[in-house]
């Protein structure tokens, strides 16, 4: 079937001609030309323009195996949470419902994590991190800070993929200069506009994604970073006197967030490089990943759980750093104090400031 070719206006997205006068292709909409040659560069941009190829190659992985393993792993019949603790362990709590469960459900045959972060800080320094996390909260409720105890304090540690690729980026970007100047009758502005393409390489290591359903995503990644040059390789003794959580979200399923932090981080990186332009808009970016890997590993993660006014607040500390997270209740009658008070404030300078205009002029 016969098409038509029609050209658009990179600028404003007009249908643009051939100006006869000007010898150039014009836009009728917003004045702009452009030199034939230029615009048939640009038209063979656009119909360049390919979909992101990003695909991993799957990894055979070692499994859990009888004589490298003296862990049981368990089903909480409360919310189906996964717990992993020594054999010789009888009873323990829920790291997600906190409900106490007796171990008799074993869980066999899963992946073996390939690398560990053992925990750097004990339970007492999440508790006083945690206590440092309160001061200076103008609008944290009083009771909150005088009465509430912490329910529970548990180290986890946290399934992550750990996913290893280069990327080869090719973006382009639509940036405008503008300039204006005036004379006796009118104000005059020139905007020129510009296509602007990258292309390069980045390379990509240990970018991390949960593989625990359980566990919020920006939760976890609100943590990072972790410094893997103190990561080891597995073993089970680590595990000793913490709970553990083996995945439930596969390497498989966790693709399509590494390939969104991977595209981010390189959308990103590849934009601070447009400089001395007025406004930088992309329109088209193509990622191409190659030699992709996945790992296995657990890294360190207090969790502290508190309750007030009937409602728990869960608060996370990275095991490794310190780092420290949490959503934390706002006093009302606080909130207003201060903001009656921020308002009076205001009122008051732009009281006084009219009060000098007035007494000047």
């Amino acid at each position: 079937m016969p098409t038509l070719l029609q050209y658009k206006c990179p600028a404003c997205g007009g249908a643009i001609e051939f100006d006869s006068t000007a010898q150039k292709m014009k836009c009728p909409y917003c004045d702009t030309e452009f030199d034939l040659k230029t615009l048939e560069d640009y038209e063979k941009e656009l119909h360049s323009d390919v979909q992101d190829d990003m695909v991993w190659e799957q990894a055979e992985r070692s499994r859990w195996q009888e004589e490298d393993d003296q862990a049981a792993i368990y089903v909480c019949q409360s919310c189906g949470g996964e717990i992993i603790a020594d054999e010789t362990t009888a009873a323990t709590s829920c790291p997600y419902c906190s409900n106490p469960v007796v171990m008799t459900q074993k869980v066999a045959g899963e992946l073996k994590p390939d690398f560990i972060i053992p925990f750097q800080l004990n339970k007492q320094q999440a508790k006083d991190a945690y206590y440092r996390f309160l001061k200076g909260k103008h609008l944290l409720p009083k009771v909150f800070k005088d009465e509430n105890h912490i329910d529970e304090i548990k180290g986890l540690y946290v399934p992550f993929w750990l996913f290893d690729a280069d990327a080869d980026a090719h973006i382009r970007y639509r940036a405008t200069k503008v300039r204006t100047w005036s004379d006796r009758n009118y104000y005059y502005t020139q905007t020129k506009f510009y296509s602007v393409t990258r292309e390069g390489g980045l390379g990509f290591q240990r970018v991390p994604v949960d593989g625990s359903s359980k566990m919020p995503n920006d939760l976890m990644e609100s943590l990072e970073p972790y410094d893997f040059s103190k990561a080891v390789d597995f073993k089970t003794a680590y595990l000793a006197g913490y709970l553990a959580d083996k995945y439930d979200v596969s390497d498989l399923e966790s693709i399509n967030r590494a390939n969104e932090r991977i595209r981010q981080s390189t959308v990103e990186t590849f934009a601070s490089t447009v400089k001395g332009y007025q406004t930088v808009t992309p329109e088209d970016n193509h990622i191409h990943l190659i030699n992709g890997k996945t790992k296995y590993a657990f890294y360190p993660v207090w969790l502290l759980n508190t309750t007030w006014q009937d409602q728990k607040y869960l608060f996370a500390m990275n095991g490794q750093t310190g780092k420290f997270i949490g959503d934390l209740p706002v006093d009302k009658k606080a909130y207003w104090r201060w903001l009656i008070i921020l308002t009076a404030a205001l009122g008051a300078v732009i009281y006084g400031l009219v009060w000098l205009l007035w007494w000047l002029l």
